[in-house]
């Protein structure tokens, strides 16, 4: 069957530190075509990615013609419960852009622990409760709240840290690439994508060696591209939800590969 894609990226993320920290649990498999993933290094002479230096590779990655598929394992967008306590708009690129007004965890020095401490940004205008779910977290019984901080396994603090990093790489990709689901469900004919991945979901299929982090990031990046190349990755990328969860989806999010 024929890829619909010429790269597949898989990485497992780390909202620790500070956007220039270089983070040995910043991890990036690469599979080009049918060959297996390879771990893909930051640029000479750092040894770990940084989050800055890999919204960077990122950008101009898919700014090429290529066709690449990028799973991030951190939340993209935040409870519909979050949009009504603060009165926001039902519109994801706003959420980003008001995200990042009050915690603007991109800057140079700002860690997602010093807005939560209240020295940099403005999180008491925006914070969460942990009882607040997407849709996508209550079809995936391990997945935890964007809002649930200091606990073994959270996604918060990648979270808090890696959306304004979404916004940066919006802005600086293109119109070539296709936030799922923001920019619809369907997969575009041509393009880039990027998405949300949970790689607890494939880890145990796709295994290799290595730290916890680089078995997270190879397992995703070899179920994109198993997923691309056997045929079911449009089957993933539409779940059977109703008319009304879709656009619940189309706001708060999806997980890839939730069903």
């Amino acid at each position: 069957m024929k890829r619909r894609f010429d790269r597949y990226v898989g990485i497992d993320y780390s909202g620790a530190e500070t956007p220039e920290a270089r983070l040995p649990g910043i991890r990036v498999f690469v599979a080009e075509g049918d060959q297996e993933p390879l771990e893909r290094q930051p640029p000479p002479p750092a040894r770990h990615w940084s989050r800055r230096s890999l919204a960077e590779w990122l950008a101009d990655l898919l700014s090429r013609p290529s066709a690449t598929l990028v799973g991030i394992d951190h939340g993209f967008s935040f409870p519909l419960s979050y949009f009504d306590a603060h009165a926001l708009p039902a519109d994801w690129p706003g959420f980003l852009d008001d995200f990042q007004k009050h915690w603007p965890t991109d800057q140079p020095g700002t860690s997602v622990r010093l807005v939560r401490d209240g020295l940099v940004g403005d999180a008491k205008r925006r914070s969460g409760d942990v009882r607040w779910l997407r849709l996508t977290e209550r079809w995936t019984p391990s997945a935890k709240s964007v809002f649930q901080f200091d606990v073994q396994g959270q996604v918060a603090t990648s979270t808090h840290a890696g959306l304004p990093w979404l916004r940066y790489l919006r802005r600086h990709c293109g119109g070539g690439t296709h936030f799922w689901p923001f920019d619809g469900w369907q997969i575009p004919t041509s393009g880039s994508l990027i998405a949300e991945v949970y790689p607890s979901l494939w880890m145990r299929r796709f295994a290799t060696s290595g730290t916890i982090d680089q078995r997270a990031a190879f397992a995703v990046a070899g179920w994109l591209q198993w997923a691309d190349q056997s045929g079911v990755l449009r089957q993933y990328s539409e779940p059977p939800l109703r008319s009304d969860e879709r656009e619940i989806g189309s706001i708060e999010g999806w997980i890839l590969g939730v069903c």
